[in-house]
């Protein structure tokens, strides 16, 4: 907390919480790639043409002093506190042309780094639309239509590769976080787990009532809440005794993997008999 950070929370099926990792590969994979391209063309005034790999570290200097506009400064800058004084910065511009292979030298260097902001330009903008157009947070509510995706579904049946993509549609029945929807499964799907991540579902969108006239729709409706399996316990793990009320304590974990682990005292408990002959079981000593 003191430095900034934050928790990202994901699910199991979308383990993407460093963004920051993964837009800067990104981002380098698209440089490399456009530097092998152009490289093919660069030649210098004698005809000779270089190697992509000995323009590797070029390429990384111009990544470390190139300006990103999430932040201003050069990762140089936020590194060190400083920028380094580069080859280009030292040229004096003014001078009488002694050396003919000094001079072309230097318009290689400018030809060079002049090409490569630009690559860090195109692979920054094409990393952001890639990014933008695949990723764009869509709006889910309790009561929405939604279809659920079959890419995890391995017991459905028929053949895997003519079952459908998507399966639904299904209406929300909870919002749990931005991660993940909580739906009324029905049908071959009702006996599974009805929690899942935003990115394995989409919306549903209704018939057009003017081309498909004949086409009848059920309207779903939204279930109840059953207030009882909201907190429903499943587990007792652990017990304490409170002595100033001469009472014991239990820690207890419910159904909604929502609700943390919770202490509660026995008379709280709905059927508290059943779980605490289970929880004395597993607690007895295994005679030797």
């Amino acid at each position: 907390m003191l430095l900034g950070t934050k928790l990202s929370f994901s699910t199991a099926y979308h383990p993407q919480t460093d963004g920051l990792a993964e837009r800067m590969i990104q981002t380098l994979e698209d440089m490399i790639r456009r530097c092998c391209a152009w490289v093919l063309e660069l030649k210098d005034s004698d005809g000779f043409t270089y190697d992509w790999c000995t323009l590797i570290p070029a390429l990384e200097l111009a990544y470390k002093t190139f300006i990103h506009a999430s932040t201003g400064k050069t990762p140089e800058m936020l590194e060190k506190g400083w920028n380094p004084k580069l080859p280009v910065d030292t040229l004096k511009r003014d001078l009488v042309d002694i050396n003919p292979t000094a001079s072309r030298f230097k318009l290689f260097l400018d030809k060079v780094r002049h090409h490569e902001n630009q690559i860090m330009n195109y692979a920054f903008e094409y990393a952001k639309q890639k990014w933008d157009k695949s990723h764009q947070t869509p709006e889910f509510k309790v009561g929405y239509l939604i279809l659920v995706s079959t890419l995890k579904f391995n017991n459905i049946k028929g053949p895997k590769k003519l079952k459908y993509s998507f399966s639904g549609p299904f209406i929300i029945k909870a919002i749990h976080g931005t991660n993940a929807v909580q739906v009324e499964l029905s049908g071959e799907l009702e006996n599974r787990h009805p929690t899942f991540p935003v990115s394995l579902v989409k919306h549903c969108t209704s018939s057009d009532k003017e081309l498909f006239y004949l086409r009848n729709e059920t309207p779903l409706k939204v279930p109840p809440l059953d207030p009882s399996e909201e907190k429903k316990v499943v587990k007792v793990l652990k017990k304490e005794r409170l002595r100033e009320k001469n009472e014991r304590e239990y820690l207890v974990r419910y159904k909604n993997p929502q609700h943390e682990d919770e202490w509660i005292v026995e008379n709280k408990i709905t059927g508290s008999q059943k779980f605490l002959r289970r929880f004395r079981h597993e607690k007895r000593p295994i005679p030797q």
